[in-house]
């Protein structure tokens, strides 16, 4: 792993500096790296998916645990940096890409190398520990959320996710309902799985410094959460339907209603099938009610 002044040395050596434009902030503690790590509890048959690897800093910390790390870095000049610098290891593959392609998927490139990456461990994984994908890194703050969105509806699902992110972020992630920081990324993550804050860090550690607090966040899919939700993505559809109008009454939010759920015209009585006040906002309602909801949307539109 590397230093502030190594860092500094490698990029002035290319020319370049941190690039505002992509969020970059390097992580420059070395503990604060090694407890990122080390709570991830990776194991030699894990593929780790890392956003935003910069110089590739941590990623040479992640391929002395890991069975593959997928390092992505949109910056093509300190791509090349991180694959001079991670030339010797042998399981790591570094993608010069934006990881999204769309907003709402990620890329192609980087689905590709986590399926390839599935089949050469899975030989070992049958024999052995059976590996889990996961999301270790310092994110870049403008694609954090998205990013998170992605892995947790998939199709490209993370087993578990352990990042630094922007404060406001991780109290995103880890609001519950009726708090001002509830929202989206709230209830799915919740919806799915357990979230913890691991640290939460001062600007100092990073260079350059950000202008805000960051924290260190872990997500853990929980199997029988999951279990309980009947169609993904239209749990995501029916969270996007009603926060997306999170100030209104619930009721009033049915107004949006289309696409997906244009079949449905009795929306009183879905509300009081999932005993749902109507006149809550949707703010106010925990990732339970929404689960119920779109289980209930499943099962009309499907006919089951």
């Amino acid at each position: 792993m590397q230093t502030k002044h190594q860092i500094q040395e490698l990029l002035s050596s290319a020319g370049v500096l941190p690039n505002k434009r992509f969020g970059q902030h390097f992580l420059i503690d070395l503990n604060l790296m090694r407890l990122l790590i080390d709570s991830a509890d990776i194991h030699e048959n894990d593929i780790v998916l890392e956003v935003g690897c910069g110089t590739g800093s941590l990623t040479e910390g992640l391929a002395e645990r890991a069975g593959k790390v997928i390092a992505v870095e949109v910056d093509r000049t300190i791509a090349k940096i991180a694959e001079e610098q991670l030339a010797d290891k042998t399981n790591v593959r570094v993608i010069n890409s934006d990881i999204l392609q769309k907003k709402n998927t990620i890329s192609r490139a980087v689905t590709t190398a986590v399926r390839l990456a599935r089949q050469t461990l899975g030989g070992l994984a049958r024999q052995k520990y059976a590996g889990r994908f996961l999301l270790v890194a310092n994110l870049p703050y403008n694609v954090a959320s998205p990013v998170m969105l992605n892995l947790v509806t998939g199709p490209t699902v993370a087993d578990a996710m352990y990042v630094t992110v922007q404060k406001q972020v991780a109290e995103r992630m880890t609001a519950t309902a009726g708090r001002k920081d509830f929202g989206i990324l709230s209830i799915l993550l919740h919806a799915t799985g357990d979230v913890k804050t691991i640290r939460v860090l001062k600007p100092t550690v990073f260079w350059p410094q950000p202008q805000v607090d960051s924290a260190m966040i872990s997500f853990v899919r929980n199997n029988t959460k999951v279990s309980r939700i009947l169609n993904m993505e239209l749990l995501s559809a029916t969270v996007n339907l009603f926060m997306s109008h999170r100030r209104k009454m619930i009721k009033a939010c049915t107004r949006f209603a289309a696409g997906k759920f244009a079949g449905i015209e009795d929306w009183d009585q879905v509300f009081a099938q999932c005993s749902i006040d109507p006149h809550k906002r949707p703010e106010q309602l925990p990732p339970e009610d929404y689960i119920a909801l779109a289980n209930l949307c499943h099962r009309r539109l499907s006919g089951s």
